[in-house]
């Protein structure tokens, strides 16, 4: 019969600390490393090159970037997507088939889809 050999102290200690220190990182304890919240906001002031922001009614936002192409890249919180300019030269629609980004003067209007509408965007240089 062979006896149980006992680890090493160094190696107990070891394993000791490693086990409670996995104990105490359950996913109640950790932060999220989503970085967007549930209301999309990371409470971090974010900004892009080359873009300006646009504070919509509702407390809502984006930031647009206008491509040399003359096309546009809006930027919402959780993701980006480029819309395509339509119609003649003068005209300020911009479309990707789902997303339609409308000028009127100073003033956007962005709508993607079903839940995404977004009315009385404005330049955040600019006043109301």
């Amino acid at each position: 019969m062979t006896a149980f050999k006992r680890p090493a102290a160094p190696a107990l200690l070891a394993l000791t600390l490693a086990s409670t220190l996995l104990a105490g990182c359950s996913m109640s304890s950790v932060t999220s490393i989503w970085p967007f919240n549930k209301d999309g906001d990371t409470g971090v002031a974010v900004s892009y090159a080359n873009a300006t922001e646009y504070n919509c009614n509702g407390a809502k936002g984006f930031w647009l970037r206008m491509l040399a192409s003359g096309d546009a890249w809006v930027i919402y919180p959780d993701r980006q997507v480029r819309l395509d300019k339509t119609g003649d030269a003068s005209s300020k629609r911009y479309s990707n088939g789902i997303a339609v980004l409308e000028f009127t003067g100073n003033e956007a209007t962005l709508s993607d889809g079903p839940t995404i509408n977004y009315a009385g965007c404005i330049p955040v240089t600019a006043k109301r």
